[in-house]
């Protein structure tokens, strides 16, 4: 695990996108990394009793974990890092093999706000997980130009430049293979590349990934380019902040006044809504930490205590200005690549941010020595959200939200500045422990 000071946190960042083409490959790698940090997995189905040290669960695309210092006791409140492992992507659907005019292809469909035209000529392979007959499940990774979305020829839609697309169905539909359809031939190649018996699945949850490796761009590697920097930036800085901050606990160089106890929540389907049992809707957040007050011995009196002296960061993408569209920012806040993190404010709680969590986070920025900025959307555009003020609602703890400034979000391919991820990650190690 790399410090939240080593030049090579980048790098760190690049191979964990890299490992991360689903949700439940990002929480697969976060878990092994919190693992090789100390931290010991719980299941649900079982008793928890007390103890010092690092804890985490995972439930399918998403991960709970948390650190208790030694002497923390059962009214010990909560710093959170709020994040989510999921991306705007294409999906496999229930019945995938389908044909046209003699091609094979595999029918998908449109998960999140996706920029459909960021996914057309890129070569893409296909990954999630698979469900099995005996109630078990397997991940699933093919890394491998499978699959491409053929963009149709200028000279047969000369009004492609003028912003009128194809309809959304033909958009999306990934050519495969020349051939007629065969049943069952996706799931063939998905059962062979997980070592399974392609009888044995029932169920799936496959999507598709640009295969083309995270980088760098600029004439100084300035810029980070990759899938999925939207969030799992975020989820990258909160592991590492996490375990950073473990480590401070466990070395006794944090502060013996003022105990807290850090807090990673990555939820999955946030860029649906978070509707779902492992999303920021949910209850899981709620119950995973109630059974960390309760196995330490704990009451609801404790857990009342501990959860109003709690704290929540929600760490999601901001927008940089855009250069060619600066006149749809907000006039008077122009958050820039290698600014530092940004605190999003948004008064009709799109965001949670207030005065109070505003100035937390803006002085947990100037302990750390980390630069930051503001972001605010133009009175004239919609503004997007996050799952701050879910989280806010769900645990009625002040939240604020934060990010990283980039170009492109929800792209097949995004950009945010190289140093932004290295300040987002000691700011939440800050928060966390000092905060």
């Amino acid at each position: 695990m790399t410090l939240v000071n080593d030049p090579s946190h980048a790098e760190d960042l690049l191979a964990f996108l890299k490992d991360s083409s689903s949700p439940y490959h990002a929480v697969a790698e976060s878990a092994r990394r919190l693992e090789k940090a100390g931290f010991t997995e719980l299941s649900e189905t079982e008793e928890w009793t007390g103890g010092t040290g690092g804890r985490f669960i995972t439930r399918a695309g998403a991960l709970i974990a948390w650190y208790v210092p030694e002497g923390a006791p059962a009214h010990t409140p909560f710093r959170i890092i709020g994040a989510h492992t999921d991306s705007p992507n294409l999906r496999v659907k229930p019945t995938p093999d389908t044909s046209s005019a003699g091609w094979r292809q595999i029918a998908v469909e449109v998960y999140g706000g996706v920029p459909l035209n960021t996914w057309l000529d890129r070569d893409l392979g296909i990954s999630g997980r698979i469900s099995l007959r005996d109630g078990g499940s397997a991940l699933v990774k093919i890394d491998e130009p499978l699959f491409r979305v053929p963009q149709l020829a200028i000279h047969l839609d000369r009004s492609v430049n003028d912003g009128l697309a194809l309809d959304r169905q033909r958009q999306t539909q990934p050519i495969w293979a020349l051939g007629a359809s065969e049943p069952g031939a996706l799931l063939r190649r998905v059962a062979r590349a997980a070592d399974r018996d392609p009888d044995q699945i029932l169920g799936w949850d496959l999507m598709l990934h640009d295969i083309q490796p995270p980088g760098r761009l600029g004439e100084e590697s300035e810029f980070l380019v990759s899938s999925r920097l939207d969030n799992l930036v975020s989820v990258h800085a909160g592991v590492t902040a996490l375990t950073t901050a473990a480590d401070a606990y466990a070395r006794n160089t944090v502060p013996a006044e003022g105990l807290r106890i850090p807090v990673l929540a990555a939820f999955d389907h946030e860029e649906c809504g978070s509707g779902s049992e492992t999303g920021a809707r949910s209850p899981l957040l709620e119950r995973i930490l109630n059974r960390s007050v309760s196995g330490r011995g704990g009451g609801g009196e404790d857990w009342s205590r501990a959860i109003a002296g709690s704290f929540c960061v929600s760490s999601d993408m901001a927008h940089a200005v855009h250069p060619n569209y600066s006149e749809r920012h907000d006039p008077d806040n122009h958050p820039l690549p290698n600014g530092g993190p940004v605190v999003k404010v948004n008064v009709n709680q799109r965001y949670a941010t207030d005065g109070t969590g505003f100035a937390a986070f803006a002085a947990a920025c100037e302990r750390a020595d980390v630069p930051w900025q503001r972001f605010v959307s133009n009175n004239a555009m919609a503004c997007g959200t996050s799952i701050g003020p879910l989280t806010a609602a769900q645990l009625g703890v002040t939240t604020v939200d934060v990010g990283i400034p980039g170009l492109s979000m929800h792209s097949a391919r995004e950009l945010v500045g190289a140093h932004d991820p290295g300040y987002l990650t000691r700011a939440l190690a800050e928060f966390v422990t000092t905060g």
